[in-house]
């Protein structure tokens, strides 16, 4: 099999080198239900079917028993995609890198889904979650460092809008198809890696692990790496804001905004829609328009405006009106970030040699909100309810905006 080399293109190349190219037009084309098949499983576990899950098993401790599962099962991601994208980026064989991963990665974690649907207790399915996010997360980190593998500077708007999307349509995707998204996920990835065939690595130097490097890899270094810093930073705390509700999404609408546990299921993929349809205008927009602008920063201040007005929204409205106002307000919002973050993450990356790693590393920004949001969310809504987890978040996503002003290799 046969590729470009790693990475494909200069990432600095300008636009007239960075045209789309047949294997350019596929690698996008695919992308798309790449992702959506990957987050299919975010969307359908975490956001729902754990939820209920839990809930069936100790009614009376939800918010608790959940919390504690999601905070496990996010610490142990935390630490999942760094390794997997250094164990990736020293990966030798006939299909490159990154595939073995994917593909692997994919059938150990739906096998791991099935075993957290058997689970009759809460420690049963926090070992199954666990086992879930770290194979996922071998799968995850690997695809992930595909665009800066193969894609040029200035397309990567692009494909990060193709990226977003499909995070966003994986999320609601997941909630509507239930227990079938584990075979979607490994069908979908196996064949994302076949049409999108990597070179034989196996005769390129291996560098040797080094344990020291690796954990230090964990610090980014404001000092040395700042743009790094800041975007790790500002992808951090948006992504802490908006999960602070988006979480609990099952939970705030019984116990916030007083609907029965069965409208709560009803409404739950209802609204996921309704952000989904935001998102779609969002994401086709702003991913292409900041390619052609050549601006990252001020898409995700824009982004975080959105949020911000979007959790302002269900304290003005505390009904199932200010909860579909939310989700179409942050659908629209969100879109914008996941449109560019991806591609503003991709060129302040440290290293050229080391992408899924450091790429893991950032994903930590991702990962480590879904650590400590459910945590704190749990306790705030335990302790002084449902109604402050919104001023909360929308303290965090105008930080997480503000916090990419400093980036000054990305305009």
């Amino acid at each position: 099999m046969t590729q470009s080399p790693l990475p494909a293109q200069d990432p600095d190349a300008g636009a007239e080198a960075a045209r789309f190219s047949p294997k350019l037009r596929v690698l996008l084309g695919t992308l798309l239900p790449a992702n959506i098949a990957m987050f299919m499983v975010w969307g359908a576990t975490a956001s729902l079917l754990l939820s209920l899950q839990i809930q069936e098993i100790d009614p009376d401790n939800k918010e608790t028993n959940l919390s504690l599962v999601l905070t496990v099962g996010a610490f142990c991601a935390m630490i999942a995609q760094p390794l997997a994208g250094l164990v990736s980026d020293r990966t030798r064989s006939r299909f490159g890198p990154r595939a073995p991963w994917i593909v692997g990665g994919a059938l150990v974690g739906g096998l791991a889904l099935v075993g957290m649907g058997l689970g009759t207790t809460v420690w049963q399915i926090m070992i199954a979650w666990i086992a879930v996010q770290i194979a996922y997360n071998f799968a995850q980190g690997p695809l992930s460092a595909v665009m800066p593998d193969r894609v040029p500077s200035a397309l990567r708007g692009t494909f990060s809008a193709i990226i977003g999307l499909g995070l966003m349509l994986g999320m609601v995707g997941g909630q509507m198809v239930g227990s079938l998204f584990a075979g979607i996920a490994l069908v979908v990835l196996t064949l994302f890696v076949a049409l999108n065939p990597d070179r034989d690595n196996r005769e390129r130097p291996r560098d040797p692990f080094d344990l020291k490097v690796f954990l230090g890899g964990f610090w980014v270094n404001p000092i040395k790496h700042p743009d790094f810093f800041w975007a790790f930073t500002g992808r951090l705390l948006l992504n802490a804001g908006y999960l602070m509700v988006s979480t609990y999404m099952i939970f705030i609408l019984q116990e916030y905004i007083g609907v029965s546990k069965e409208r709560a299921i009803e409404l739950t993929p209802q609204f996921a829609l309704l952000s989904m349809a935001a998102l779609l205008v969002s994401t086709l927009v702003a991913g292409p328009l900041s390619d052609r602008l050549r601006r990252r920063r001020v898409f995700v201040m824009v982004s975080a405006g959105f949020l911000a007005l979007a959790l302002l929204v269900p304290l003005l409205m505390p009904n199932e009106g200010g909860m579909a106002l939310f989700s179409l307000v942050s659908g629209f919002g969100f879109g914008i970030f996941q449109s560019v973050d991806t591609a503003l993450i991709s060129e302040v990356l440290p290293s050229k040699e080391d992408f899924a790693k450091d790429l893991g590393v950032i994903n930590i920004a991702a990962t480590l909100p879904q650590t400590l949001a459910p945590a704190l969310a749990g306790l705030i809504a335990l302790n002084f309810g449902y109604a402050l987890l919104f001023p909360i978040g929308i303290v965090l996503v105008i930080l997480g905006g503000l916090a990419v002003i400093p980036v000054r290799s990305v305009r």
